[in-house]
């Protein structure tokens, strides 16, 4: 028996085990043991572990918080969701609001900003007539060529030709404006986060710098643009122009009428995608009940069938 005994110890023993007996002393208790003795715990002792973790936790979220709102670099106000008229499912764009963004464009945006991907045949039937659209530009006086000569000369607009641009290149852009270069307004609706809501706020969000705040005599403060300092200066005020339609040229209406002109500009098939979501939803709404009709006509043989199963006699 002492023999098959040792020889069951060898066998069941793990590979590089030792044959000794283990030394004496505590042993290790398994999981189970600790799970056992959080349940020997008094109410009172898992009541106080319960509290400590939700304290432990709600600092820690505290901290992350106060970490993230004292952060300069995070210091932006979001702008506020307006109720644009051309945001509904079938609502278009308002085409004299169009016509006065464009104008507001000519007057004060384009001094700095261009629109390189634009061009004056874009705005015939939208904002104004192919003789109007002619006339505009006309106004402007474009770079051709070469002659016959080799040389560059300049004529008036045609309806080809894209807006002019206010600087011949990027360098002169930023000599001019302090460094900054102005942005391309073609999809600047689409290319911010918040769309004609963020335009909106920034031209109308300039206010003096909160206490403690200190701004360079070339920035201005603005709350909705990341850092708050930007280089351009208030673009548009209460009655800088006036309207060809008579419209009062307040700054809320300057600044609606070019985030609309702007969003046509990033998005010119705006009404044309909505025109054709009605006409398939229509399309679709009528297919709808003949398709239906013609299923359950085509399945009618097989779901009223009764097969009957009769073995050989």
């Amino acid at each position: 028996m002492a023999a098959l005994s040792a020889a069951r110890y060898l066998v069941l023993r793990p590979r590089g085990g030792s044959l000794l007996p283990p030394p004496p002393g505590p042993r290790l208790r398994p999981p189970q043991a600790s799970l056992s003795s959080l349940s020997g715990m008094s109410r009172g002792r898992k009541v106080a572990l319960s509290a400590l973790g939700v304290l432990a936790a709600g600092g820690a979220g505290l901290a992350l918080a106060l970490h993230t709102a004292v952060s300069a670099s995070d210091l932006q106000l979001h702008p506020p969701s307006y109720a644009w008229s051309h945001n509904g499912l079938l609502a278009s764009l308002d085409h004299s609001s169009i016509r006065r963004g464009y104008q507001v464009y000519k007057q004060v945006c384009a001094a700095c900003h261009s629109m390189e991907y634009l061009a004056f045949r874009n705005l015939v039937g939208v904002s104004h007539t192919e003789a109007e659209v002619k006339a505009l530009a006309e106004e402007a006086e474009v770079v051709d060529g070469p002659d016959e000569n080799g040389e560059m000369f300049t004529r008036p607009g045609k309806l080809s030709d894209y807006f002019p641009k206010p600087y011949p290149n990027s360098e002169a852009a930023r000599a001019a404006n302090n460094g900054a270069l102005p942005p391309d307004l073609s999809y600047i609706i689409s290319a911010r986060h918040g769309g004609e809501d963020y335009v909106f706020s920034l031209l109308t969000g300039y206010c003096d710098p909160p206490t403690g705040v200190i701004i360079r005599e070339e920035l201005h403060y603005n709350p909705y643009f990341p850092g708050q300092a930007i280089t351009m200066a208030p673009p548009i005020y209460n009655e800088i122009l006036e309207f060809e339609d008579g419209t009062p040229a307040t700054m809320s209406q300057i600044a609606k009428d070019v985030c609309t002109f702007l969003r046509w500009a990033a998005e010119p098939e705006h009404d044309h995608r909505k025109r054709m979501g009605m006409k398939m939803l229509m399309i679709v709404g009528l297919l709808t009940p003949l398709i239906y009709y013609l299923k359950r006509h085509k399945w009618s043989v097989l779901k009223s069938r009764k097969i009957a199963y009769r073995p050989p006699k």
